[in-house]
């Protein structure tokens, strides 16, 4: 029998790049790799890339020129771009930087044995389709390896909202939705495997509407469907759009007891001119009026947001109103970044925002969200939670895991295992987590 060929995957960006490069490494499974944490003794390097961030290609571009000595050294190291990059950018990746030996977009790499056995030959491999085959039905089964208990779960793919910002339309192709059934069976497979919380993720996620038994069925009927698996505790599922937040959908965070109190709805702007330059097709009054109705259907949910600052022709007033939107939501986590202008993209064609106003716009408002996540977090002392138990801590006898609300929670006791699902009352709050004591010893 021969050795088997050591993989390395490098993962950029979002949830479901961790995702795709799991899927990618199983895929090559059957040609005989394994996974190894080291470029330096890799039989094949992918880099599976994001395109949100400034400058990503030439971030790419940079990594890849890192491995030129390691492919003077190893002439038959193989080299690839998986992702949005490889999506983007396709033949010139190659063109730019010669040693790499296959690109392969994010919808195609399933395709990968096929790829990798070309290049086995000294051949280039490129494929940066939209293929009509499901990719998911066509890898191999997952191995039934133990697992840890969250896992991710890709329901949904690509978007049709074309944001003025985004390339996800581009790089990710249009909504796709995976059928419940297939979703179902993986989950139960993740449920055997270890796992007791699953986070459903989409670029749309709210958009979902895959086939069911009885014609399409909406991302609530989903999780009422996942919430009959036994053995799985907990559902999240991100990310979400506010045009898509449906009545059912609301419903649910209210009656479901496996879904999980905490939401991400990104609003990315707080004025109303702006939202409408962002092609976002909500205004912050209809944002507000959707977070009180979740919140009317779950009082106690965490929300989560996403914002962009110093976006083409914001104003100072324009930056205002997103101050005004964070100071009423009252966030327990937010993201927040500096616009950067992304190739091909409507907004790139703008008056850009002066950067140094930009800089301090995003100062301020990240100072303000950090306020009300630490408000929120404080305001957990004294309550109990239940806590899914995942790591060990840095101290002795310490368990780290999350709560609920999707907070970090280290609790010191004995006979506490990963996987343990156990109630704790929250004694304190430090800059990122909280501390507490444990309740029970039962599931």
């Amino acid at each position: 029998m021969s050795e088997s060929k050591k993989l390395f995957i490098k993962t950029y960006g979002c949830q479901m790049n961790v995702y795709d490069s799991e899927r990618m490494a199983e895929a090559l499974g059957g040609q005989g790799y394994v996974e190894t944490q080291s470029a330096d003794d890799a039989d094949m390097i992918l880099l599976n890339t994001c395109h949100i961030r400034e400058k990503a290609a030439e971030k790419v571009y940079s990594e890849l020129g890192r491995f030129k000595g390691l492919k003077a050294e190893k002439p038959d190291l193989k080299i690839g771009v998986a992702g949005c990059v490889a999506q983007a950018e396709g033949e010139e990746i190659m063109r730019r930087q010669p040693l790499v030996d296959l690109v392969v977009g994010p919808q195609s790499y399933h395709r990968l044995p096929e790829m990798e056995a070309k290049t086995r030959t000294g051949a280039k491999a490129l494929d940066t389709d939209f293929p009509e085959e499901d990719k998911f039905e066509k890898l191999k089964n997952r191995p039934k390896a133990k697992r840890g208990p969250t896992a991710f779960l890709t329901v949904q793919e690509g978007c049709d909202k074309f944001c003025a910002f985004c390339v996800v339309p581009y790089t990710r192709g249009a909504e796709v939705s995976r059928p419940a059934d297939r979703i179902i069976r993986e989950a139960q497979d993740l449920v055997d495997r270890g796992v007791r919380e699953i986070t459903l993720l989409g670029q749309n996620v709210n958009a979902y509407h895959g086939a069911g038994p009885n014609g399409d069925i909406t991302l609530a009927s989903l999780i009422w469907e996942l919430n009959k698996v036994d053995g799985l505790e907990r559902i999240r599922f991100t990310t979400s759009h506010p045009n898509d937040m449906a009545d059912d959908l609301i419903e649910a965070h209210g009656t479901c007891d496996k879904l999980m109190p905490y939401l991400h709805l990104p609003v990315q702007s707080g004025s109303d001119r702006i939202l409408k330059r962002m092609n976002r097709s909500h205004t912050a009054e209809s944002y507000l009026r959707l977070i009180e109705r979740i919140r009317a259907a779950r009082p106690d949910i965490v929300m989560s947001g996403d914002f962009i600052v110093g976006f083409p022709e914001e104003t100072e007033e324009d930056f205002q109103a997103t101050m005004d939107l964070v100071e009423q939501v009252k966030y327990g986590y937010a993201y927040s970044f500096k616009y950067s202008t992304r190739p091909g993209t409507p907004a790139a064609e703008r008056a850009q925002v002066d950067p140094d106003a930009a800089d301090d716009r995003l100062q301020r408002l990240q100072a303000l969200i950090t306020r009300h996540q630490r408000e929120i977090q404080d305001s957990m002392v004294g309550r109990t939670v239940r806590v899914l138990f995942e790591k060990t801590g840095r101290l002795e006898g310490q368990m780290v895991g999350k709560s609920e609300y999707l907070h970090s929670v280290h609790v010191k006791a004995r006979g506490i295992e990963v996987g343990d699902l156990r109630e704790v009352r929250i004694t304190d709050s430090g800059a990122n987590s909280l501390a507490g004591e444990l309740l029970s010893f039962g599931d």
